[in-house]
């Protein structure tokens, strides 16, 4: 497993942290819904810094910070899918199901987050060493 996408699950697991600690705290004076919007706000926010520096070593800037929000929504259509594909098609666990639809989910964010994130659109290795072609 590349070491990046290592990292980026690492950010994962600080950002799922994140959201859940700033839900609780939230929740004791609002809403559980403005404490699951604000929390995911914040915690998203705090992922696309992590993801920026500790995951992909790059400078943050405004555009990739307000594309980031499609790596978020690609994690949610493709575990949603997974899920009920998984439940309803396949008759799995609904308790077991969830953790294999994130396994799927986890390396398909992740390569939407780096063609977000990266001015290297996540190239072979072997096109580093290839010839240019001019014209």
């Amino acid at each position: 497993m590349p070491r990046r996408l290592i990292r980026f699950a690492a950010v994962g697991v600080v950002n799922t942290a994140t959201y859940v600690g700033l839900y609780l705290v939230l929740r004791l004076v609002v809403s559980y819904l403005v404490a699951h919007v604000v929390a995911f706000a914040l915690a998203m926010v705090g992922s696309y810094f992590l993801n920026c520096r500790f995951t992909f070593r790059i400078r943050p800037s405004l555009r990739t910070f307000l594309l980031f929000p499609l790596s978020n929504a690609t994690n949610f259509v493709v575990s949603s899918v997974g899920l009920y594909l998984l439940v309803d098609v396949l008759d799995v666990n609904d308790k077991v199901a969830p953790l294999l639809a994130a396994a799927v989910a986890i390396p398909v964010t992740f390569l939407v987050a780096q063609y977000i994130l990266t001015e290297r659109r996540a190239q072979p290795r072997w096109a580093d060493h290839a010839p240019e072609v001019r014209s």
